[in-house]
């Protein structure tokens, strides 16, 4: 891995163009902050190689990106020793330009803010030319009210909108993934499609993504995939519990994560 400069391999800006479809095999997952992370992390890490890009959430520790990165050879992160809103993305294939893109800062005022939360953009330069991928992590609607007067919905618009503007700044194939915090039936949710033209690959499937709690029985889908000129399957993974290093039996997060296999009409981007 690099240093401050924050991509670990990199790649000329410029269109590739290769001959040949590929399947792009994504995974999006929050990987939770707090607990046992370093052990969890090593375990997520034997079931990465499964992927072609990998799109994490809530890493936040720059120290603990190297626990995840074995099966791949190119990726990037912001900052150090705090990684920036989070985000980190693995890809087996060269990546470059990468970016980050703070969200505004809205009131209510909250702790949340010290993840300085925002959107990593990575050009993925596959074997058939650029993916745009968008990994990002909206604020909490600590209600689980979305309705329009809600104090939190003025947090989560302001952000939509500066995705919305990344987006639409944005050519060619793209996919936005990760904790978006948004329930795919809320307006805001339906209004940000509309807005940046995106495909919801999970429309129509019911289930959480967030794993269901004693005091949260019926949590929504907050985790999504959306996709520009894509077509994809998705899936949930990391449902069950796995066993830590030292034989114990945990949970790999609070979440679950999203696999999806990309493809593109066409035979080239």
């Amino acid at each position: 891995m690099g240093g401050p400069g924050n991509v670990w391999t990199n790649v000329p800006r410029g269109k590739g163009a290769y001959p040949g479809a590929v399947t792009v095999r994504l995974l999006t997952f929050n990987v939770l902050f707090k607990g046992d992370v370093r052990p969890r992390l090593r375990a997520l890490s034997r079931l990465l190689g499964r992927y072609d890009v990998v799109c994490l959430q809530e890493l936040m520790l720059r120290r603990n990106v190297p626990l995840v990165t074995g099966a791949f050879a190119h990726g990037g992160c912001h900052g150090r020793p705090l990684v920036r809103g989070g985000l980190v993305v693995l890809s087996r294939w060269p990546v470059g330009p990468l970016a980050f893109h703070r969200f505004p800062y809205v009131r209510p005022a909250r702790t949340e803010w010290l993840m300085r939360k925002g959107a990593q953009t990575a050009v993925v330069h596959t074997p058939d030319g650029e993916l745009t991928v968008v990994n990002t992590h909206l604020s909490a609607n600590r209600d689980d009210d979305w309705s329009d007067g809600n104090r939190w919905t003025g947090v989560q618009r302001a952000e939509l909108d500066r995705l919305t503007g990344i987006i639409t700044a944005t050519a060619g194939p793209l996919a936005v993934v990760g904790d978006l915090n948004l329930p795919p039936d809320s307006a805001l949710f339906r209004g940000f499609l509309a807005a940046s033209g995106l495909t919801d690959t999970r429309a129509g499937e019911s289930g959480p993504t967030y794993r269901p709690t004693p005091s949260w029985p019926a949590p929504p889908a907050l985790d999504h995939v959306l996709t520009r000129g894509l077509t994809a399957r998705t899936r949930l993974v990391f449902q069950d519990d796995v066993r830590l290093a030292d034989g114990r039996p945990a949970f790999l997060s609070d979440h679950y994560g999203i696999a999806a296999d990309l493809t593109t009409p066409g035979t080239s981007w």
